[in-house]
């Protein structure tokens, strides 16, 4: 059994995954006079470099067993990493026991294989992947950081050995790095719960856990100046993550850049025909659809509300083309992003003078999967946790007519447009919405592209935020910048009263879809038929607080 140095003796454990800087803090703990205790590939990786190193096999006198699953796991690592200095001694030197005073430690590629094996890898060749002597080495030397530094990340390697240079470690440099050590093994553990929760046969709610959080960005600040922001990512997410968002052209993006354009892009992609969307602190403010392309559907939902527009978020669920972007320059429009998946050469070339705006690429399967994970909110105390508000069981069977009159065609298309986008404005949400040529201004040959392409759908006029539901249908009707007459109307919840409806119909609105459920659902549809509207009932609600 090697040791015998004493307690009093220097070493360093040394055993990762990733290699980056080891060698180099190696050399530099070497130099310090630490012994090297290192396993298996470290240890051969240390040698190579030519540094001498002591196996832990051979520290313990134990080999390493089970093809490696068991090497640290031994009452003379444990032991050397959570022994007491100056309270201790006797009992370590009783059984043996030497101090370990650096562990330098990286964990199994847990993230990195199971993003590699997609959805098809075996939860048992995950499972090999789930690494259980580092954490407890990390958790360890954490725990005793009065006497141990612990070291997680390469990028941690030169501020230490700095501090050895210049004395050693003090206290609270090896508070900090336990802290980091504890952040650590906590977000590896809940990226591996998160794993197999998705693929455990009987899923039950969380009951406990954690939230697995990786910091992608540092902000300038908050939402306002005296708030201190960044931006943390979900480890190992796919789809529609907005950390594999890539930003192209810009400056940095603020805290409320990317609020406005998660609200942006959530909103745009649920959306099936080629659209646009602009947001605003949060809602859309503009939305439209076109079988035209890209282009129409910008002016379309720029026209919608162009004073509120300035400084807003753009999305699009289509790549953008050089006519698309000739568009957007041609409004003379302020926006502070713009987000879409994909540009082309031509795209890219012009929109390169517009400096200041921030250019997204997202990626391109964006659309192809759902949202991942839940709905998260902070709360004093705790968090809110709820599934994405997507499309309702009740929804995908056809909607029930609850008056006399059933929409036409055009206006259950207009219908489905304004549904979809009440569902990402704050409640109470009212929104207009109606077919773009229904007017002489689209009608207007110098206003539509080549062709014979129909000018699609549009955003009429949106009620947000509203503490009663018939002052959000005044403020949409007050918003509209075309004519109420022949649009359609929209409501996130049910019409508590008939007064709602009669706003709508005097301003001539033809109808409407809502949830139902309302105990006076007899008395609005009465309104409704009343004023010859046709209304619909999904029977789900879409409340964004």
């Amino acid at each position: 059994m090697a040791g015998g140095e004493g307690t009093g003796a220097r070493r360093a454990l040394l055993s990762v995954s990733d290699k980056t800087g080891i060698v180099e803090l190696a050399r530099g703990l070497a130099r310090h006079g630490f012994t090297l205790l290192s396993t298996g590939g470290t240890a051969r990786h240390l040698r190579e470099a030519g540094l001498a190193v002591v196996e832990v096999s051979e520290h313990t006198g134990h080999p390493e067993i089970m093809d490696g699953r068991v090497k640290t796991l031994h009452p003379r690592i444990a032991g050397g990493v959570l022994g007491r200095r100056g309270r201790d001694e006797a009992e370590a030197a009783a059984v043996g026991i030497d101090w370990i005073d650096v562990v330098a430690v990286n964990l199994y590629p847990f993230e990195r294989t199971v993003a590699a094996g997609g959805d098809d890898l075996p939860v048992d060749e995950a499972m090999e992947q789930v690494d259980i002597g580092g954490p407890t080495l990390l958790r360890a030397a954490a725990k005793n950081h009065a006497h141990v530094s612990v070291l997680c990340d390469p990028a941690d390697y030169a501020d230490f050995l700095a501090a050895l240079d210049a004395g050693g470690p003090d206290l609270a440099l090896r508070r900090r790095l336990a802290l980091r050590a504890f952040r650590h093994t906590a977000c590896y553990d809940a990226v591996i719960a998160d794993w197999l929760a998705a693929r455990a046969d009987d899923a039950e709610p969380m009951v406990e856990g954690a939230i697995p959080l990786r910091r992608a960005a540092a902000l300038r600040y908050g939402e306002n100046p005296h708030q201190r922001g960044a931006f943390y990512a979900q480890p190992g997410e796919r789809g529609r993550s907005l950390a594999r968002a890539r930003q192209v052209q810009g400056g940095p993006l603020s805290y409320n850049n990317i609020a406005d354009l998660d609200a942006a892009v959530r909103a745009v992609f649920d959306l099936d025909e080629p659209a646009c969307v602009v947001v605003k602190h949060g809602n859309p403010c503009g939305a439209a659809t076109s079988p035209a392309g890209p282009a129409r559907a910008f002016e379309l939902a720029l026209s919608a509300d162009p004073v509120s527009a300035y400084g807003g978020i753009l999305a699009f669920n289509r790549p953008l083309d050089g006519e698309a972007v000739r568009a957007i320059r041609k409004a003379r429009t302020f926006f502070e992003v713009l987000a879409a998946p994909g540009y082309s050469e031509l795209a890219r070339e012009r929109l390169a003078p517009r400096e200041r705006l921030r250019v997204l690429e997202l990626p391109a399967d964006w659309g192809e999967l759902p949202l991942a994970g839940r709905d998260a909110r902070r709360v004093a105390g705790g968090w809110l946790l709820q599934d994405w508000d997507g499309e309702a069981p009740e929804e995908r069977g056809p909607w029930r007519v609850a008056t006399r009159r059933a929409p036409t065609a055009a206006e259950a298309a207009a219908l489905r447009f304004a549904w979809r986008v009440a569902r990402h404005v704050r409640s109470n949400a009212i929104v207009l919405a109606r077919p773009a040529e229904a007017t002489a201004e689209d009608a207007d040959p110098a206003h539509l592209p080549e062709g014979d392409a129909p000018a699609g759908l549009v955003l009429n006029g949106v009620g947000a935020g509203q503490m009663s539901r018939v002052d959000a249908v005044r403020l949409a009707l007050a918003k509209a910048t075309r004519p109420v007459a022949g649009s359609v109307l929209a409501s996130d919840a049910f019409f508590p009263f008939p007064d709602g409806v009669e706003e709508a119909a005097r301003a001539g609105v033809r109808a409407i879809v809502q949830p139902g459920g309302s105990v006076r659902d007899e008395a609005v549809i009465a309104a409704a038929d009343a004023a010859g509207l046709a209304m619909v009932f999904t029977g789900a609600r879409h409340f964004r607080h």
